[in-house]
């Protein structure tokens, strides 16, 4: 795509399998990128596997100083900054049960650990022209869920805090826009089914119109477009990465209808 060659991007959360799939797009774009995360062992096994214009930093974006130190890495070593992809996430939640110390706790990773690092990572972009930010929101921010609260506050908090950065970061030549993925073949997947994609695509089935899970590299497509510059006139928007999820009512693929008849 063009204007992501040449170009430097922070990724957040780009351990998990997601988060590779977008580095990995950067990078076969001709972007330098940093992976930013905690989980150190996958992190810098996918860098050293994708490259020299792939670097893992161990990054805690829960402190304030590590993003400092994580745009600091990126313009020393590759001279600059021009995307962020906020990617990393818990899914620390028991729904309504929640305590006050968990709800903090996913919050301050889920939504405003990317609003801080976007807040910060905006000087670097405005010195190379302006940039790009993309925010992880995700269908659970805008449809309930079983078990979910937390997560799916900070993905709708996501949503709109998106749309007021898009509009106090122009000035500073940054965009800012969401994905919000459906079902996708990620960490938490492939954790439960013990790397079973056939079988996650099995319960996916009838919550996607292709009838089948997400993949990271379909995802890391809508992040890549929203990053270049043929979305130079998009900004405070979301594309839903979500096989069609947003768009089924709640009788999914069965014939409510033809049931009634029966």
């Amino acid at each position: 795509m063009d204007g992501i060659a040449g170009k430097v991007a922070i990724v957040t959360g780009a351990s998990t399998l997601i988060g590779q799939g977008v580095v990995r797009a950067f990078a076969e774009a001709g972007a330098c990128v940093v992976m930013a995360d905690i989980a150190d062992e996958p992190g810098m096994a996918a860098a050293a596997e994708m490259g020299d214009k792939v670097r893992y930093l161990h990054t805690d974006v829960t402190d304030d100083a590590a993003i400092d130190a994580c745009i600091s890495f990126a313009e020393e070593t590759f001279g600059g900054l021009d995307f962020l992809v906020n990617l990393a996430s818990t899914y620390l939640d028991n729904g309504v049960a929640t305590s006050r110390a968990d709800w903090l706790a996913s919050l301050n990773v889920n939504l405003v650990s990317g609003m801080v690092f976007s807040d910060k990572a905006v000087a670097a972009m405005e010195r190379r022209g302006g940039g790009a930010i993309v925010n992880f929101a995700s269908i659970a921010g805008k449809r309930a869920q079983p078990g979910r609260m937390t997560y799916s506050a900070a993905k709708a908090a996501i949503l709109q805090a998106s749309k007021n950065a898009a509009m106090q970061f122009q000035p500073m030549g940054v965009r800012v826009n969401t994905v919000s993925p459906g079902w996708i073949w990620s960490n938490i997947m492939r954790d439960l089914t013990g790397g079973d994609l056939d079988k996650t695509n099995a319960v996916a089935a009838g919550f996607h119109i292709p009838r089948r899970v997400g993949l990271p590299s379909e995802v890391a497509a809508a992040v890549l477009f929203l990053c270049s510059d043929a979305a130079s006139f998009i900004t405070g928007t979301d594309i839903a990465v979500d096989g069609g999820y947003s768009a089924i009512g709640p009788e999914g693929f069965e014939d409510a209808v033809a049931k009634l008849a029966q």
